[in-house]
């Protein structure tokens, strides 16, 4: 389980830099369409998400009386449905400034290796709670990563639709 979820970690990581890599710092920072973020904003508020599982994880957790992974299939039903349009809680909104690439890259790296070490040190299998997301029972562990990457591969496509747009590829 722990080395088919860090693969999984690599890979949307690595399609997450190789898309954000792409972007010069202007079209980082160019809003591609009326009401759009930047990618700077996407990327911003997917780092913005994926911060706070260390302390989420060393909370209140209890054994899982259910399979560990039961509610991924429905995360991604929910978050790859790119017909649906999903509006960010206020504390995950990105700022509205201009963003320095290279420091968002680092971020990146750093972001991808806390959710490796994190997946290798806690037992996946148990159930957190001290926090669960609306309309959801509470996760796993396992479930908890997987929200991360699933979420982080949602904005990954936005990152490619807007990179399309800026540069009519």
């Amino acid at each position: 389980m722990k080395t088919a979820l860090q693969a999984n970690i690599v890979e949307t990581f690595k399609n997450l830099n190789e898309i954000h890599s792409k972007f010069s710092e202007a079209e980082l920072n160019t809003v591609p369409y009326h009401g759009s973020w930047t990618a700077g904003q996407t990327t911003q508020h997917i780092l913005k998400a994926c911060s706070g599982y260390a302390t989420l994880f060393l909370g209140k957790t209890e054994k899982t009386n259910r399979k560990p992974d039961l509610y991924i299939k429905d995360i991604e039903a929910l978050f790859l449905n790119f017909n649906i349009k999903m509006n960010s809680p206020d504390y995950l909104l990105p700022e509205i400034t201009d963003y320095n690439k290279n420091e968002q890259t680092l971020e990146l790296l750093n972001k991808e290796s806390d959710l490796l070490t994190l997946a290798e040190i806690h037992n996946l299998t148990l159930t957190c709670l001290d926090f669960q997301v609306p309309g959801f029972e509470k996760f796993t562990i396992l479930e908890w990563i997987s929200f991360a990457l699933i979420h982080t591969q949602r904005h990954t496509k936005q990152l490619n639709d807007i990179f399309k747009m800026l540069t009519k590829v």
